[in-house]
């Protein structure tokens, strides 16, 4: 898939208090800023649009230094090279967060006021400035193309560049309520080996190979059914729905599986007969008491809410609304972007969705489930891109995990207060339990037995037009 034109930050965001190592002034030697810019702005006009395609250059001014010559050959080399040519520029070319509007990263709070005294008057979320939110969303589940893995699918697949950004961005969201389960919502990547063995594991289930659980392999497989096919593009609804089966059918073998059940939102009907999809209590328990086999105790659950706000472009009424499901202590971000090109929005800032981009292409590696010190750093992205929220694709779903009961009780409060107030078009209603008219149908959610029944809505996102 095409990259997402977007506007980037650099990951030295400024600091009152301390100024990073290498970072660059802008107020010092601005000759050779502008040196900076003729050599890498020329080339990088090129990544934005494709970026697996290097081999023409936009035309400039002619050069005859040898040595820039050389300098631009380089910075067409690699993902490394664009990172490296983003942060040099800095906020020079592009788009900045505001030094003033706070921001959501997955339910937590930033305030970033220029003075760093006015972060620490709000309480309960309310966080430290920029240097807080970066180590956040830095510590964040990073998984993008791969390349060089093992073999998959009859075409003999070794990569999985410009078809597998909706499947990344869905581990992204996955592993994401992995590491809240295991290590909390308050967890941040440490900075020194060994590390954590839950950190390592989850990275582990997510490896490019079939002995990986949660592999780009396995989820093709369990897939199939809802349309997924190595080497094509997939939406969010079949998406869901695989990491629906995949869950199930580990569980049915006695494999090792996802630590919480899942249950995928949908609308009357699965979708069958429109409207908005509706959060059901009791189909929650009931998929919570058959996950922890009939026990007293409510299991944690995945929640993922595919949804389809609109025709080219999302509704806009429902953006405050999927504004505020990123402010919910339960938040796992969005799978979402622009058409054919998936990406995981994680926050919000203003009008601006803030997300972690697949469409770095890196090797494949393979990080044992005991190597804790492994090198992780391919797993983790400190460059904050945003789009838009009015250039989303309106296809799209979002997430939720629920530790326990309660935290169950109080997304569901949560959603509710959201639905009043929206005028009539909620993103998808809370209901007790279902009548009688859709009793039978929302009965097969749990009913695993016919799951099938849902595979003619293979690859059709537009089940649920709201």
């Amino acid at each position: 898939m095409t990259s997402l034109p977007e506007g980037t930050v650099d990951s030295k965001f400024p600091d009152s208090s301390s100024s990073a190592p290498n970072q660059i002034d802008s107020n010092s030697n601005t000759s050779k800023n502008s040196l900076f810019s003729s050599i890498f702005t020329s080339p990088f006009s090129i990544f934005e649009s494709n970026p697996n395609f290097f081999s023409i250059e936009k035309e400039t001014k002619p050069r005859t230094n040898d040595w820039t010559k050389t300098i631009k050959r380089i910075m067409t080399g690699g993902g490394a090279m664009r990172r490296l040519h983003e942060r040099i520029l800095g906020t020079g070319r592009i788009d900045t967060l505001s030094l003033s509007s706070e921001i959501w990263l997955l339910g937590v709070r930033y305030k970033v006021a220029t003075e760093e005294s006015s972060s620490s008057s709000t309480g309960d979320d309310a966080d430290n400035g920029f240097s807080a939110f970066l180590e956040d969303f830095s510590s964040r589940i990073w998984v993008t193309y791969r390349k060089g893995f093992e073999v998959m699918g009859e075409a003999r697949y070794t990569s999985d560049v410009n078809w597998g950004c909706m499947i990344r961005s869905s581990q992204m969201l996955v592993a994401q309520a992995l590491i809240f389960h295991y290590l909390g919502r308050s967890w941040r990547k440490p900075t020194e080996k060994p590390y954590n063995q839950d950190y390592i594991k989850v990275l582990h289930q997510f490896g490019d190979s079939e002995s990986c659980i949660f592999s780009i392999h396995n989820l093709v497989q369990a897939g199939k059914g809802y349309g997924l096919v190595a080497g094509s593009w997939v939406g969010p609804y079949a998406m869901c729905r695989a990491w629906e089966t995949l869950a199930r059918e580990n569980n049915e073998k006695g494999k090792e599986s996802l630590p919480f059940a899942v249950y995928v939102v949908s609308g009357d009907g699965d979708g069958e007969r429109g409207g908005a999809p509706v959060l059901c209590r009791d189909v929650a328990s009931r998929l919570s008491a058959e996950f922890s086999k009939g026990g007293s105790t409510w299991a944690p659950i995945l929640l993922l809410v595919p949804l389809v706000l609109g025709l080219d472009k999302v509704n806009p009424r429902y953006i405050p609304l999927l504004k505020e499901t990123l402010m919910f202590p339960q938040s796992l971000g969005i799978l979402g972007g622009k058409p054919g090109a998936s990406t995981y929005i994680v926050g919000v800032q203003d009008e601006k969705a803030l997300y972690l981009d697949p469409h770095e292409t890196q090797p494949a590696v393979d990080i044992g489930s005991d190597n804790l010190e492994a090198d992780t750093t391919s797993y983790h992205c400190s460059t904050v891109r945003h789009i838009p929220l009015d250039q989303i694709d309106p296809s799209l779903a979002i997430g939720f995990y629920c530790r326990d009961k309660d935290d169950f009780d109080d997304l569901c409060s949560r959603s509710s207060e959201l639905g009043e107030r929206a005028n009539g078009a909620p993103l998808f209603t809370v209901t007790d339990s279902f009548g009688a008219p859709t009793s039978n149908r929302f009965g097969d959610t749990f009913n695993l037995e016919h799951y099938s029944e849902c595979s003619g809505h293979a690859g059709e996102d537009e089940w649920q037009l709201l």
